[in-house]
């Protein structure tokens, strides 16, 4: 297990999702599609950061991401991972990914999911980086809804479906009004 950094700083917090216009983001712990370029711009976004995630989202990737610091939420005690810092919840998560952030001079921490981290940490978040895909899969894991009252729409890009990405696609940034 890796080594718990001390207590630190108030990163900001950025939830990073690919949602379909249905609101599903998975079924039965994977993607329901293949977007090399939400693949790229996910990386962009969250290189050198610290990210928070679910163990079995991290069990659907399978192992730390390159260049990032992990950080796994899991009641189970005896679970552990080479290179991933283990939080028991949410909070102490955020807390051990914040220290994270301020020891590697980041100023953001990434929530990078599942459903139930991405409800326990919306209502704290910074900003929003979704990726809206134009399916409409049957899934078991959602998104929660984004509050218009909340939350206003900063940016959006469109892309086209072509070889590397099997859908239409939206980058849209959201931030805290």
């Amino acid at each position: 297990m890796a080594e718990h950094p001390a207590p630190g700083s108030g990163a900001r917090i950025v939830i990073v999702a690919a949602v379909a216009r249905n609101g599903v983001i998975g079924r039965d712990n994977r993607l329901l599609w293949r977007l090399k370029s939400d693949m790229r711009h996910f990386r962009a976004l969250t290189m050198g950061k610290p990210i928070l995630m679910g163990r079995k989202t991290f069990d659907s990737i399978g192992k730390p991401l390159p260049g990032r610091h992990t950080v796994v939420i899991t009641r189970n005690r005896g679970w552990a991972y080479p290179g991933v810092v283990v939080a028991p919840d949410p909070e102490s998560g955020l807390v051990l990914a914040r220290a994270l952030a301020e020891q590697h001079e980041q100023d953001e921490v990434i929530i990078g999911g599942g459903s139930e981290i991405y409800r326990h940490f919306l209502p704290r978040a910074d900003r929003l980086e979704i990726t809206e895909v134009d399916l409409l899969p049957d899934g078991d894991a959602v998104f929660p809804a984004i509050d218009a009252l909340v939350w206003r729409e900063a940016s959006r890009q469109s892309f086209t479906k072509n070889a590397d990405d099997e859908a239409d696609f939206r980058f849209v940034t959201y931030l805290r009004r």
